[in-house]
Formats: structure tokens, sequence, C-alpha cells
């Protein structure tokens, strides 16, 4: 079971990918995508069945060992190890690329949009994800209160996760812009509501449990990790109606843990 969709972030960042991938190749499917920073796996099924082929790589050799492990059944998908911030991939070459809460990891966030930029053809579609600077009061008082008097934060709340920098939303409009990319859509992901019922606890329960609790490089797996599969738990139902009362209150709020972006490249 992948327990980690039973926590409303997550589940609000997959339902994003799921939805949009949908609603955009219900009636042709890009020949070929790249999942820049799959991690251990877990969207790569779901992700496959909206292309023709799949790349999905990351930096973590652990991770992709157990991601490759976990999708083995899966035709048309291939894993490799790349950096996000000099991938080996020629200009032009993926229809689609999706890319979910790295960005605040490689540490020249710029750079990685040039090369998300660089990787996709023209008239493709990149969706990202990536945990915003803007986020609720709800989530994490204790680093929004020290912002207001230092630059000194806590490696918890919004910060934990190993993040050591948010990413403000207008930063990422700029960095798009001048790459060639065109924003199509901007969405709030996980607003007060959610924010407050998080606040904490969830980094914590990383901390204790993921094998690679900060996603960094080399990091070696815990012996008591709990790793994904690919089922979704019947629970997850309860996580999308509290997601919905959620976008209700506050989907149009300046405030959100997450942001999700489609963009295109120019033609």
């Amino acid at each position: 079971m992948n327990y980690k969709l039973l926590f409303p972030t997550y589940r609000n960042r997959f339902l994003f990918i799921r939805k949009n991938l949908e609603r955009l190749f219900r009636e042709q499917k890009p020949e070929l995508a790249l999942n820049l920073g799959t991690g251990e796996g877990d969207y790569d099924s779901m992700i496959a069945s909206h292309c023709g082929r799949l790349v999905a790589c990351d930096i973590n050799e652990q991770d992709i060992e157990f991601a490759r492990s976990l999708n083995r059944d899966v035709e048309g998908l291939e894993y490799r190890i790349e950096d996000a911030l000099g991938l080996s991939f020629a200009d032009n070459t993926f229809g689609l690329l999706i890319s979910v809460d790295v960005i605040e990891h490689v540490g020249r966030p710029e750079r990685m949009v040039e090369e998300l930029g660089r990787v996709l053809k023209p008239g493709g579609i990149a969706l990202v994800t990536f945990p915003s600077l803007e986020f609720p009061f709800t989530y994490d008082p204790i680093n929004r209160i020290l912002s207001w008097f230092s630059d000194k934060k806590i490696p918890q709340g919004a910060y934990a996760f190993g993040h050591e920098y948010l990413i403000a939303p207008a930063d990422f409009r700029k960095w798009a812009a001048q790459n060639g990319l065109e924003v199509l859509k901007e969405q709030n992901l996980s607003g007060y509501l959610i924010a407050f019922l998080e606040m904490y606890w969830t980094g914590v329960i990383q901390r204790l449990f993921k094998a690679n609790a900060d996603n960094l490089q080399d990091r070696q797996n815990r012996k008591a990790a709990l790793r994904p599969t690919t089922k979704e738990p019947m629970l997850a139902r309860l996580t999308d109606a509290l997601i919905a009362l959620d976008a209700a209150l506050f989907g149009k709020s300046r405030h959100s843990v997450g942001k999700g972006f489609i963009v295109k490249k120019k033609t």
C-alpha cells in the first residue's frame, strides 16, 4: 500500500498530476516523457499509462534501485541516474516532463528550470510542483515568525523534508519566462485547513520512517524504513474529501503549502 496517499499534502500533489495528465492527454499521448526526480518511483506506473515511453530519473542510486524493483512489470519504463542541474539528454527530447517536489532540493533552482526548458520539445508540456515560500501561517508559525526578524530557520514544518529553501511562485514564473516556458495553469496545493492538520508532525514522521528522509544523494537507507507500493488505500477517499473542503475554503488564497504549475515550451 502507498501509505503516503493518506497524507493530504502528498495526495494533493498526486491528484494534481493524475487529473491533469488525464485532461491533457486523453486523446493523444506524448511519445516520450521524463519523470525528473522520481524518488521511490511511486508515480511512475501512473505516468507511464499516459505516454508511449517513460524515462524516470533521480540522483539517488538507492531510490532508483527500489523504483526499478517496484515497477519491474511496467512496460516502456526506463530508469536512469541523472543530475537535474546537468541532464544528459539532448535538446528538445521530451514531449512531457513531470517534476514533483524536486526543485527545492537541487541547490540552484533557476538552473533546473533552464534544463527543463532545454530538454522539452517545442510545444511540450511540463507539470511541476514545489513547496511554496508563501505557506500558510497555520502550517509553520515558528518559521513564519522567525522570518520577520532574521533568516534563521528550524528544520521542521515548512523546512522539514530536507528543505533548506522554498520556492516563491513569482520566482518560478520569472524563471519559466526566461526559458521560453508559458504558464498555462497555476494551482494552490493545500491551504490553511490542511496546513493546520499537518503542522509539524508529518516532518517528524518522515524523519523517523522514510528511507531517504532528506532526499539526498547516497544517503543510506534505514533498515526500518517504510517503502511504498503502487496500491492505493481505500481510506484515500477520506483524504480526497478533506482536500475538496480545503480547496473550497482556501483554493483562491495567496497562501498554500505547495504550488502546481503547468507550463508549455513556446514553439
